[in-house]
């Protein structure tokens, strides 16, 4: 059973259709990165998973029911935007009141467990003001996570976070999913950063579904590169450019030769005529890069 399953999702607002025919699974025990422009409508798609908005058209289930029924409603926690708290609570405070509006049994329990996961335990007597950045968005997830929810809507929580921020947010997702039991969709537009925990993708764009994949599909797409440096940039990238179909020069100044079968093959080529090769590796794109393409209608 898949943690969620739509089709031929639809949403207008007036004459603007902002999702059309959109189609996407997200298994169990996935962190689903949900990727795309800005306007492409990640956000609405995330909001009608939610019920935080009427659908237009077509159908969403989560965990094999229909995404209305109130036990199912249950299982989702949700974070889009910002957390609502009283900036002048402290963390605690925060937590409990939300814990209680929820009805939750042993509140206190449930607000030390789920801090803990998020690693706020000993910033609790805070004032929700005075935490940073990442802290509150930390304190948003675990708001979503009262309840022992199943299924997590995360909306942007990398954005505006420093590197530790980012590597603790990391820690939590990976956590939160570790007994296979709960679901992440996550969107964000730090792709970097999100490779590093997803393990499912979906990208859209102008509200249709362009590609889902895992992160082991991502990888067996995205094509090797040759990357080298050498004293005559212009010439070898002269040079290369007549023999390989494609060959760029990356913001490091890299010369990299796309789809050769051994690094050697470019290392000969160039001796043969002349040139030295200074520095030579092998490595594959990114995410990031696969991305682009893919909006640019190329392929990687």
């Amino acid at each position: 059973m898949n943690a969620v399953e739509i089709k031929n999702l639809s949403k207008n607002f007036g004459a603007k259709q902002a999702v059309c025919g959109l189609d996407m699974t997200v298994p169990m025990g996935a962190i689903y990165g949900f990727i795309g422009e800005n306007g492409s409508g990640k956000s609405t798609t995330e909001k009608m998973i939610c019920g935080l908005i009427p659908t237009s058209g077509g159908s969403i289930k989560l965990y094999g029911r229909d995404y209305t029924d109130g036990d199912v409603r249950a299982k989702v926690g949700v974070l889009i935007e910002s957390p609502g708290c009283f900036p002048g609570l402290t963390v605690w405070e925060n937590m409990m009141l939300q814990a209680r509006n929820l009805r939750i049994p042993d509140a206190e329990k449930e607000v030390i467990k789920v801090l803990k996961t998020v690693r706020m335990e000993g910033a609790a007597g805070n004032k929700y003001k005075n935490c940073s950045l990442g802290m509150k968005q930390r304190v948003g997830i675990a708001m979503a996570l009262l309840g022992e929810p199943t299924l997590l809507v995360l909306d942007e929580p990398l954005n505006g976070l420093d590197a530790d921020g980012m590597r603790i947010m990391r820690e939590v997702f990976l956590d939160i999913v570790k007994d296979g039991k709960r679901s992440i969709i996550v969107s964000s537009h730090l792709l970097g950063e999100l490779q590093k925990v997803a393990t499912h993708y979906g990208i859209i764009r102008h509200g249709k579904m362009i590609v889902e994949m895992s992160a082991a599909e991502l990888d067996a797409s995205c094509r090797t590169f040759v990357a080298l440096r050498s004293d005559e940039i212009n010439r070898t990238k002269m040079l290369l450019g007549c023999k390989y179909s494609r060959v760029e020069e990356d913001e490091a100044g890299y010369i990299r030769v796309y789809d050769i079968t051994t690094p050697e093959e470019v290392v000969r080529y160039l001796w043969e005529n002349g040139i030295s090769v200074t520095e030579l590796g092998i490595d594959k794109i990114g995410l990031e890069e696969y991305y682009i393409d893919l909006m640019n209608g190329g392929k990687r």
